[in-house]
């Protein structure tokens, strides 16, 4: 597929990967990923072959060749509104004593200018991040970086200091991949 010349977002580009389908069936070629609708369609050559739904797919991944790694995408139950169960798409972060699971979004944020007067707003890519608890629920991460810490009991200091010696941003998906693996490195 010919990417979109103003394609500015990972979820836009087509990517070369799998989808393992809900009955086991495996489809290989090109994907694209849709996390605000939780869909993925599937093409051959030029071809769109299917777009599945979260219901239909049990995982999907492929290559991202700038960070030199495969993004895994897993279809999980997911509280909605209503307390409804829904399945979703959540992208594994880190596997292990603590397990990561994230939802990417584009938001508009509004900055004050500190060149003229007034602000401005802009599109960005965020990262929701969530902990897969040992029952299959997931629990949004506030985003206080005491309370990561806090989670990682008598490691806390040691990954403290591993942040801060890298400058590692909990908001940045691959900075925090970093920052759990290296504490669940202490496990293995």
């Amino acid at each position: 597929m010919v990417q979109p010349a103003e394609a500015q977002w990972p979820f836009e580009l087509w990517y070369s990967g799998k989808i393992v389908l809900e009955g086991g069936e495996i489809l290989e070629g090109l994907l694209k990923y849709d996390l605000q609708q939780d869909l993925v369609q599937y093409a051959v050559g030029e071809k769109i072959e299917g777009v599945y739904s979260a219901r239909k797919v049990m995982s999907f991944e492929f290559w991202v060749e700038q960070e030199g790694m495969y993004r895994r995408f897993y279809t999980l139950p997911f509280t909605t509104v209503g307390n409804y169960k829904a399945p979703v798409f959540f992208e594994l972060i880190a596997e292990g004593k603590m397990t990561v699971m994230a939802r990417e979004a584009v938001e508009t944020k509004t900055y004050s200018s500190p060149y003229y007067y007034g602000s401005f707003t802009r599109q960005e890519l965020v990262y929701h991040f969530y902990f897969l608890e040992e029952n299959g629920n997931l629990v949004e991460f506030s985003g206080k970086s005491n309370e990561l810490f806090e989670m990682m009991g008598k490691y806390e200091k040691e990954v403290e200091r591993h942040t801060r010696k890298y400058k590692l941003k909990l908001e940045n998906r691959l900075d925090f991949k970093n920052i759990v693996e290296y504490y669940n490195d202490f496990f293995r």
